[in-house]
Order: structure tokens, then sequence, then C-alpha cells
């Protein structure tokens, strides 16, 4: 495949503008598309346990196959109209696929607050970006919060859009981004979702596999660029990757971890019930609000890494084919 510029020029406006709220994001539609496919097909099926792992299947299969034939269908028809068409309609979708600035931006708001002494404010800044339950934690529990979650959604909001985009441009990577969306929606073990959601929870894991351990090397050479413990990143991620009940979720965790040489991960609280996580990475001092910079430093550093290190690899493929 040749090389497409469309990705660096979707990477460069992440990088200057973030997500704009005024304007349409395709995750938004494919919420939509997730509520309404769940709302047609669980009364149409056998409330069993057959029943519900077979519409939950359905809704996986229809999702990310219906997202890559049109994404697809609508770039062939924009590359018809007109080449510059095409090309910005794909830069747009490349674009909107990455949340790089955003979660920078999320994560520095909420440093913000936590300066300022306004632990209300950060719990909701924090509550934003986070899936857990932020009401009762302590500033150290929203600084701990925060710098996970930069780490975790490196990989899927950045280095897992970006391998796809390598792959098949940016219908791949938006088809990723609503199994990644259908996993955030329904991928719960509760009581609702624990077997509809299973076909999204499982896609989601296989779709991360290998992105979300070229995320944690990314990370490791971020640490490096940025100053902190580059050494300690690579120790932490080859004993800790594996410390979550998720295959993919703590490499760039424990990577994160063990730059700044502080401990993650442990007891948190989902929908008012605590589960009890490991910890990942060591105490070596207490995790402060600056932490947040330098994770988000070296998140940049590793996007930086992640877009060079694809392009070089495609193009070396690209001259190898030839």
């Amino acid at each position: 495949m040749k090389f497409n510029p469309a990705i660096p020029c979707g990477f460069a406006l992440d990088l200057l503008l973030a997500d704009p709220g005024w304007m349409p994001h395709p995750v938004v539609c494919m919420g939509r598309a997730i509520s309404a496919l769940e709302g047609f097909l669980r009364p149409r099926l056998p409330q069993t346990q057959e029943g519900e792992l077979l519409g939950g299947a359905t809704l996986a299969a229809a999702l990310s196959t219906g997202t890559f034939a049109f994404t697809s269908g609508v770039c062939a028809l924009t590359r018809k109209l007109h080449p510059a068409a095409g090309f910005a309609l794909e830069t747009l979708w490349c674009w909107q696929a990455l949340a790089l600035k955003g979660l920078a931006v999320e994560s520095a708001q909420v440093q913000k607050e936590l300066e300022q002494g306004d632990l209300p404010a950060a719990r909701k800044a924090v509550g934003r970006i986070v899936g857990r339950d932020t009401q009762a934690l302590t500033a150290e529990g929203v600084t701990k919060a925060a710098v996970e979650t930069v780490a975790e959604n490196f990989s899927d909001g950045v280095a897992a859009p970006l391998f796809y985009m390598l792959l098949g441009g940016a219908p791949l990577a938006l088809t990723y981004k609503a199994v990644n969306t259908m996993d955030s929606m329904v991928g719960y073990k509760n009581h609702r979702y624990l077997y509809f959601g299973r076909a999204a929870a499982k896609l989601d894991d296989a779709a991360n596999l290998i992105p979300s351990r070229l995320a944690a090397l990314c990370w490791v050479g971020g640490a490096f660029l940025t100053g902190q413990d580059g050494k300690n990143a690579w120790k932490i991620w080859r004993r800790d990757r594996r410390r979550h009940a998720s295959p993919n979720s703590a490499q760039t965790e424990s990577a994160c971890a063990g730059a700044l040489r502080v401990q993650l991960a442990g007891p948190a609280s989902y929908f008012g019930k605590v589960v009890d996580k490991p910890t990942i990475g060591d105490p070596d001092r207490p995790v402060e609000p600056q932490d947040i910079t330098r994770a988000n430093r070296m998140l940049y550093a590793a996007g930086g890494l992640a877009l060079a290190g694809g392009l070089a690899l495609k193009a070396l493929a690209c001259r190898w084919r030839k």
C-alpha cells in the first residue's frame, strides 16, 4: 500500500485543534447506532444466556462490518467525485479517530484544579475522562486516575487508531473506534451486559492485542525522550504488564508507572461497587499533581514515535514490495 498523506495531516490537525465541541463526531453516531441496535435486538431474542450471547455477537458483527462498509464506500465515492475531496474527507476522519491533544487538555484541567486546591472541581474534571466513580476520591486518588487514563488511553486513543490507519486508512481506523466505543458501552461484567457484552469485549481485546504492546514500547521510548526513567519503565512494563483483568490495559499503564517511579491502579469503585484490582509499579514516592504534566509529555513523545515509526515501517514495506 502506498503512502497515505491523510494520516500525518490528520495527526497534525489533532495536535493543533484537538476535538472541537461544535464539530459532529463519528463516535457520537456510533454510540447512537449501538444503542439503537441493542434496543432492536434485545426484545427479539430469547431472554436466556444463549440469546444474550447471540444478540451481543450480532451487534458486534453488524457494527464493525457496517462501519467499515459505510466509511469505505463514502471514501471511494468522494475520491471519484474529486481526489482533493477524497483526501479532505480521509484527513478529517483520521483527525477524528485520534484523541491525543484532547486527552492532554482534559488531564491538564484536572491538574489545574488540584493545584488550586479545589478538590470537588478536580473530581468533576477527572470524571470526564475516567469510567470509575470519582465523587469520593482523595487528591491523590484524582491524580492517580488522571495519570492512569493518560497512559491507558494513549493505546486506544492514539496508538491503535494509528496502527489501523497505516493498515487500512481512515475506514479501518474508524472501524476500530466503533469496536472500542462498543466495548465502552456494553463490555461490562454486570447483570445487564455479562453475556450481551461479551462479544464486544472479546473483539476489543483482539483489536488491541498488538497495538497495546506497540504503544507500551513507544511509551518507554517517550520516557527516555522526556527525561523520565526509561530503564525503570522497561523493567516495570516487563514485570507488571499482565497485572490487569484485560490482556491490554496494563501495558502502557505499567510503563508509565515505571517511568514516574510511582504506584498506580489498585482498588477502584465502579457504579458504586469497589473492584479490587492489583497495583502496578512500585511506591518509590507519592503521586503528585505534577505527574500529570510528566505523563502528558510522555504522551506527546510516544505519539510522535508511534507516527514516525509507523510511517517509516510503511515506507520500508512499500520499497520491499517493489
